[in-house]
């Protein structure tokens, strides 16, 4: 089995080595797709040898690093890619957890959820973070009977055969309103499993008219309708669950 690490970053510097550094111990090949930033973080990629990177020459979005990440491991020959964040929000020692269930070979989708245990070390979400995440996440269960507790987690492994049969476009935030519409359309098998819920930071921001929680909501919906509006309606309930970024 050919495992890649694939991590979006967007001005990083504070945390990029030290997450590399652990992610690194696990044996796995790495990608970083360095998302246009500004703050030093390329220059401390640039000095590791033990690492691939893409690099957009602007901000281009999160949902466009996990697409790279995706196109990627299906050009390179990977068969599965597991995304995280390197903001040490997700942690490295939680690898092994996703392997294991890879290792099952009984899933498309491996998916992290925050809020699948109550673990007695996580950390208090913003507030309009979690309301977002549950309203999005019971939509999402409604309407494709996923079975999710958590839709904007980022930390998540990919059959990457299984991610061929999915047109993903879209950049930024919200690609989840895309992807999981996309995973119940092709009837990708999915699991959770739980991961710590961390925010070392609880004023780290969206970015511009984002920051306020009821546009961003209503920027999910809308992106949401748009996928929806062409998702023929008898494929819409066709994956199975067992068990980002709000």
């Amino acid at each position: 089995m050919r495992l890649l690490i694939a991590m979006p970053v967007f001005n990083e510097r504070k945390y990029v080595d030290q997450v590399l550094d652990k992610v690194r111990r696990y044996g796995y090949e790495i990608l970083v797709v360095d998302d246009g930033s500004t703050d030093g973080t390329s220059q401390v990629l640039d000095r590791r040898r033990d690492i691939r990177v893409i690099r957009h020459a602007q901000n281009a979005g999160y949902g466009r690093s996990l697409i790279d990440a995706f196109q990627f491991s299906a050009a390179e020959g990977y068969d599965w890619v597991i995304t995280m964040d390197c903001d040490e929000q997700h942690e490295p020692e939680r690898i092994p957890d996703f392997v294991r269930a890879i290792r099952q070979n009984r899933w498309d989708i491996i998916s992290g959820s925050r809020y699948l245990r109550n673990l007695a070390d996580n950390d208090l979400p913003p507030g309009d973070r979690r309301a977002i995440n549950a309203t999005i996440t019971e939509i999402l269960n409604d309407l494709f009977q996923l079975g999710l507790t958590d839709a904007f987690c980022g930390f998540k492994a990919h059959r990457v055969s299984a991610l061929n049969r999915l047109e993903l476009t879209e950049s930024g935030y919200a690609f989840p309103m895309q992807f999981w519409p996309q995973v119940a359309r092709a009837g990708l098998r999915v699991r959770e499993i739980p991961v710590r819920l961390i925010y070392h930071d609880p004023t780290r921001h969206f970015g511009g008219r984002l920051d306020d929680a009821g546009y961003r909501l209503q920027h999910y919906m809308d992106v949401l309708k748009r996928e929806l509006a062409r998702t023929p309606a008898a494929q819409k309930t066709d994956a199975v669950c067992c068990g980002c970024r709000e």
